[in-house]
């Protein structure tokens, strides 16, 4: 029988429709399971049971009622740390932030509480989101259920961590090159990064989105009826469109007559690892015997985009901690402060020509995948990497090498999803690059879905170590 922590949020809503479970017991389950894997994994920031369960017991009276407030109602989730919620303080994963409580929720907060979600945490993130792992001068150091001797990926490592350990089904991440779909693929979960602004975020940046970090399309599809909704504080949002997101499920066939474009090298970082690329390819080779035209493409990505890219953001960030006193600038991680630092003797003309490639990427990445209906990739070129390193590199010059699959699409404002297919022989999940047109995101809810369906048997979800 399935752990009640470890049911997806729909069936969850349908058995508090039909008065078979309590979000009291359910919450509790999820309490319970959390306090025998936070010991070892450390995804949690402001775990507080006891406010959890006030929530829970506040959504049981609302069943009982017949009255939900919304279509989350009582279903355990977790919310990002550096997505702010009332009252509470955001460090922003670093020792060098003054913790002042947040004087509102943040747009995806907002909904969350709106739609009856019990907030059960929120979760861990390295410093300033920088870093692909969950190292942080602030959180303790959070480790990959799959391989606690792992990290679970980042700058959203926390809702990764969670998500494959059972904290709940539902979990929200931000993403601005990778930071959504880098732990969903080294934690063996599902994750969509929309297009720009079709989640409301403050506050907004170039590439910033936030997704829903799950362990089913299904229950992303449910996350996004709710996340969606507008927000006037973000700037940089879409026009609200009424999205039928119910409609993810159109079965295997919606694979039928797509033509998919199958990219294998990013054109720029790390080679991709055999057992990366096999699985990759062995995906490919399922979506063609499910009707899809699969056909191979060059990469569009170059060393340049990607270096000029980093560049620039070594320069916010240099002008961002040289605003800071010099104590608190000292409490930055010494790897982030060295990559940083760097960029002090950039010339004007080295950083409009590093900015340049925010612009070069989107043109190149709308192009290659003007050809085809999707574009499917590897998420990284490797899988999970040891928990205490910040980078797979371990190199504050060479620290991006592993987005080159993943920061185009937030620079061109496509809809790119996450989801398994397959594992390492040693046991580490391998995830799976969906992208479709900018907008397109119920489509690749669609065909993330589809291959779910048609992909092989996943394996149990890790347990907490024996006591």
């Amino acid at each position: 029988m399935t752990e009640l922590h470890d049911l997806p949020a729909h069936d969850l809503i349908a058995a508090y429709r039909q008065r078979k479970l309590s979000p009291v017991e359910v919450t509790q389950s999820v309490l319970a399971h959390i306090e025998r894997w936070e010991p070892h994994i450390k995804a949690t920031y402001l775990l507080r049971p006891e406010a959890a369960l006030a929530q829970a017991r506040a959504s049981e009276a609302r069943w009982l009622r017949g009255e939900p407030k919304g279509l989350l109602d009582g279903v355990p989730s977790t919310i990002k740390e550096n997505i702010s919620t009332e009252g509470d303080p955001t460090p922003l994963g670093t020792a060098a932030v003054e913790l002042v409580p947040a004087a509102a929720d943040a747009p995806p907060a907002a909904r969350m509480r709106e739609a009856g979600a019990v907030i059960v945490a929120k979760t861990t993130m390295p410093d300033y989101g920088m870093l692909s792992s969950g190292l942080s001068t602030f959180h303790p150091l959070s480790r990959n259920p799959w391989d606690v001797s792992k990290g679970p990926g980042g700058s959203s490592a926390g809702g990764g961590a969670a998500a494959a350990a059972g904290y709940g089904p539902l979990h929200i991440g931000t993403d601005i090159g990778g930071s959504l779909r880098l732990p969903a693929s080294w934690c063996g979960i599902f994750s969509l990064k929309p297009s720009l602004g079709r989640i409301p975020i403050d506050p907004p940046y170039t590439g910033r989105a936030a997704g829903p970090m799950t362990r089913t399309v299904a229950d992303a599809a449910l996350m996004m009826q709710v996340l969606s909704q507008p927000d006037a504080r973000d700037s940089m949002s879409l026009p609200y469109q009424d999205i039928a997101w119910s409609q993810f499920n159109k079965g295997a066939e919606r694979l039928r007559g797509l033509r998919i474009g199958l990219l294998l090298d990013a054109g720029c970082g790390l080679p991709v690892e055999p057992e990366v690329k096999g699985a990759v390819e062995g995906a490919a080779q399922l979506m063609e015997a499910a009707g899809a035209t699969i056909v191979p493409m060059a990469p569009f990505m170059t060393q340049a985009m990607l270096d000029g890219m980093d560049h620039f953001w070594r320069m916010r960030s240099h002008i961002d901690l040289q605003a800071l006193p010099a104590a608190r600038r000292d409490k930055v991680l010494p790897y982030i402060r060295t990559w940083a630092d760097s960029a002090a003797c950039m010339s004007g003309t080295e950083v409009f020509t590093a900015s340049h490639q925010f612009h070069l990427t989107r043109v190149a990445a709308v192009k290659a995948c003007s050809a085809f209906d999707y574009v499917i990739s590897p998420v990284a070129p490797n899988v999970a990497f040891q928990a205490e390193l910040p980078s797979p590199t371990n190199d504050p010059l060479r620290p991006l090498e592993h987005i080159g699959f993943t920061v185009p699409f937030n620079m061109s404002e496509q809809p790119a999803a996450s989801v398994n297919c397959g594992y390492t022989r040693a046991g580490l999940p391998i995830g799976l690059q969906i992208a479709g047109a900018r907008f397109d995101d119920l489509g690749v809810l669609q065909v993330a879905h589809a291959f779910e369906l048609i992909r092989e048997p996943q394996r149990a979800w890790p347990q907490p170590p024996a006591a």
